[in-house]
């Protein structure tokens, strides 16, 4: 590997300190550094900008927490290459280094000392009147929720055009099994490998108790109509608000075509990183 690019928590305090090191990786290790054009204004000038298609990447180190990775996940989708995650947050679920071990890992993807794990997207699209109002990528999860109104919105459910149920509640959360441990695992929600290929639906504080999450294939297509609004509801993708919803909105949850890898240096199994950083079983 000699072309990294790299994406960095915008509100880490002590990005200097990153630039400095990377600087010198760059020039002990002769590699090349690269830079998303959306942070370009974030960037010490000695890294260069990423242009759609341009280079080839090798890597895509993040430097942050979860969410970093989360917001990170175009930058590796358009440049086809695997993530490694430079945990400088709380928790760090998804990140496989630090920044102090970040020089020996660094010589391990040098030297091939590494394997790459592939984790499933949720293609989502908001259907309003029939047509596409939005459309987006999940690695974790999408959304709805009840946003400004204190009222219960009513969700109802279909997969693959058969009915499921019709619930009043805060919300639903659709997730991959990447984001089983994430929002749909604190509102209930099970514990999904993160291997499987498999959708995660699990409805927020529902008013009836039989209302339980569900998990579905990934080859169906899950559909949620919000209807019975006093107020607009939203829509979310990995933590950010993409639309506010109207009555009888759409949205469409399906397996995407696209994967994302990440790179794992360690023989840390997924249940041993459960027990370490969740306090599995504590």
């Amino acid at each position: 590997m000699t072309d990294f690019a790299i994406y960095v928590n915008p509100a880490y305090a002590e990005k200097a300190r990153v630039f400095d090191l990377l600087k010198r990786l760059a020039a002990e290790y002769e590699i090349q550094f690269w830079g998303s054009p959306e942070q370009r204004e974030l960037l010490p000038a000695w890294v260069e900008t990423l242009e759609s298609g341009s280079q080839n990447i090798d890597c895509v180190l993040v430097f942050g927490g979860d969410g970093t990775i989360l917001r990170a996940k175009y930058l590796a989708i358009d440049a086809n290459a695997p993530i490694l995650g430079v945990n400088l947050g709380y928790l760090g679920f998804l990140s496989e280094a630090t920044l102090a071990d970040l020089e020996k890992s660094i010589r391990d993807l040098i030297h091939k000392k590494y394997r790459l794990l592939s984790r499933m997207l949720i293609k989502c699209e908001l259907r309003r009147n029939g047509k596409i109002e939005f459309s987006g990528l999940a690695l974790n999860d999408a959304v709805i929720h009840k946003a400004d109104t204190p009222r219960l919105i009513r969700v109802r459910i279909f997969s693959g055009g058969r009915f499921v149920f019709d619930t009043r509640c805060d919300g639903v959360v659709a997730s991959t099994p990447t984001g089983s441990t994430a929002y749909s695992l604190a509102a209930g929600g099970p514990i999904l490998a993160p291997d499987l290929r498999a959708i995660v639906l699990n409805p927020l504080n529902p008013h009836l108790l039989t209302i339980r999450s569900m998990v579905f294939s990934r080859r169906d297509s899950i559909l949620m109509r919000v209807h019975g609004l006093e107020a607009p509801a939203a829509l979310q993708l990995d933590g950010v608000t993409c639309s506010r919803l109207q009555e009888n909105d759409e949205v469409l949850i399906r397996a995407a075509k696209e994967q994302v890898q990440f790179i794992k240096l360690s023989n840390r199994t997924f249940y041993q990183i459960l027990r370490r950083k969740m306090n599995l079983g504590k």
